[in-house]
C-alpha cells in the first residue's frame, strides 16, 4: 500500500460514496460527484468496500474505480479563472 499512495493523498480521505434506494452507488471527489455506479458494477463495488481492511483500502478502491483520477497535472478551478 505504501508503495501505490507515494504522496499520501488517500489519508486525507478525499472519496466518499452514497448509495440510493435502488441501489445505485454514487462516487465523490472532494464532494464533487464523479462517476455512478449501477447494477453489477455498483455490487461489485459494494462488497469491495465491506471487505476492505481500513479505510485507506476504501480509498484507494474509490480512486481505482474512478480511472486514472487526479494525475497530479490538473489545474485547480482557481487558478484557471486567475489566468484569464
Amino acid at each position: 500500500m505504501k508503495n501505490i499512495d507515494k504522496r499520501n493523498r488517500l489519508d486525507e480521505s478525499p472519496f466518499s460514496y452514497r448509495i440510493s434506494k435502488d441501489n445505485t452507488v454514487f462516487l465523490d471527489y472532494e464532494n464533487r460527484q464523479v462517476k455512478i455506479l449501477k447494477g453489477k458494477e455498483a455490487n461489485k463495488f459494494l462488497e469491495r468496500v465491506e471487505a476492505a481492511e481500513d479505510d485507506k483500502a476504501k480509498q484507494l478502491i474509490m480512486a481505482k474505480v474512478t480511472g486514472n483520477f487526479r494525475r497530479g497535472n490538473e489545474r485547480s478551478a482557481n487558478s484557471d479563472k486567475q489566468n484569464k
